[in-house]
């Protein structure tokens, strides 16, 4: 049974020059047509009752409390309903913050990226490090008990030490939960440009894996639980929403360009304002991609997913292919197996983890 969803409101002040997400510049009259439509898409489906819910952008604390109420108006959740709202902290003062809370969102994702002014320039982030610091202590001083820190590691002239000071000042801080991603050069950006112009250079990739490893002990010797490979958490504080993309469960994703798995469809709705917008008028599912997923394929995608859980992995399959590549990895030290309980799983080594991609290959 579907009890998640993923709001997307593709809105920011400014891109930045890392980013592929599908996100513009707007207006208020802009961001208010928007929300109407957004709403009346939510209204083409059941009315469920959510566990979890996710606005994911671009930036949705660029919009009023008033329009993340409206939205949440049209949605049923309760009190044990994981909110979750991605924040910019230059979009946010006190008083706002206080309005989030008080309108039902119970966890930020604040975008931090790095504490180093530098690298925040460089990234092209409207905030600096002060601003990120005092969002998180604002969001604690009006009661946020359920706060995500995101950071970015791998950046261009990046030492292993501006990544050792970036988990200082977060360990500092104490966020219940951080996700820390190594840059990734996505081609049309203003990073991909640089690149190919010789301006920046990627990371080595053994200074990467360096980084990646000092990040993962030294969360450790803090008490954070590496639960998922970017993701690291205190006890019982993963990430309700994310978890279930891994554990390959369904849910509804409503908003220009917003990705879905419902219904054993797989989707993708359109990605320009005019399409989005003519199929809802029409009372449509805005959607411009739809992929029918097979019993194998979901199986295959199980697999791709629920490796990336570094705690419980994956229920050994009853579909005697996957047996073969099973072994390879065990062989290989990329996988362990545990027996619990009478069932079989398998869990990332780290020797797997460091080389996740190629695991994942072996099952598409």
């Amino acid at each position: 049974m579907v009890d998640a969803i993923y709001i997307h409101i593709p809105f920011c002040i400014r891109k930045c020059g890392y980013c592929d997400f599908l996100s513009f510049q707007s207006n208020e009259i802009e961001r208010e047509k928007y929300i109407n439509k957004l709403i009346n898409e939510i209204k083409l489906y059941p009315k469920i009752k959510y566990d979890t819910i996710y606005f994911g952008g671009g930036t949705p604390s660029i919009l009023k409390i008033e329009e993340i109420e409206k939205i949440l108006k049209e949605l049923s959740f309760d009190e044990n309903s994981e909110i979750t709202l991605e924040v910019n902290p230059k979009t946010v003062d006190k008083e706002k913050l206080k309005g989030l809370k008080k309108i039902g969102i119970n966890r930020l994702s604040i975008g931090i990226q790095t504490f180093n002014q530098e690298f925040l320039k460089k990234l092209g982030r409207i905030h600096n490090i002060d601003d990120g610091i005092n969002t998180y202590k604002m969001a604690r001083e009006v009661g946020f008990k359920n706060i995500s820190l995101d950071l970015m590691f791998s950046l261009p002239g990046q030492n292993i030490d501006d990544v050792e000071k970036d988990l200082d000042k977060l360990f500092l801080l104490n966020p219940e939960h951080f996700s820390i991603y190594s840059l990734i050069w996505e081609e049309g950006t203003l990073f991909y440009e640089k690149l190919l112009k010789g301006e920046y250079k990627e990371t080595d990739n053994s200074l990467e894996a360096d980084m990646y490893q000092m990040i993962i002990e030294k969360s450790k010797e803090q008490g954070y639980i590496h639960y998922e490979i970017s993701n690291f958490c205190k006890e019982g504080k993963e990430a309700k929403h994310n978890t279930k993309y891994w554990k390959n469960q369904e849910y509804i994703g409503v908003g220009l360009g917003a990705s879905g798995y419902y219904q054993n469809i797989r989707y993708k709705n359109f990605s320009n304002f005019e399409d989005y917008y003519d199929r809802i008028e029409k009372g449509l599912l805005p959607r411009e991609d739809i992929e029918k997923v097979s019993e194998d394929e979901k199986e295959e995608y199980r697999h791709l997913v629920g490796l990336r859980l570094l705690k419980e992995g994956i229920l050994e399959s009853s579909d005697k292919k996957f047996y073969k590549i099973y072994n390879k990895l065990l062989k290989d030290g990329y996988l362990k197996k545990i027996e619990s309980n009478g069932e079989i799983r398998y869990i990332l080594t780290e020797k797997g983890l460091f080389l996740a991609n190629e695991v994942f290959e072996e099952f598409v």
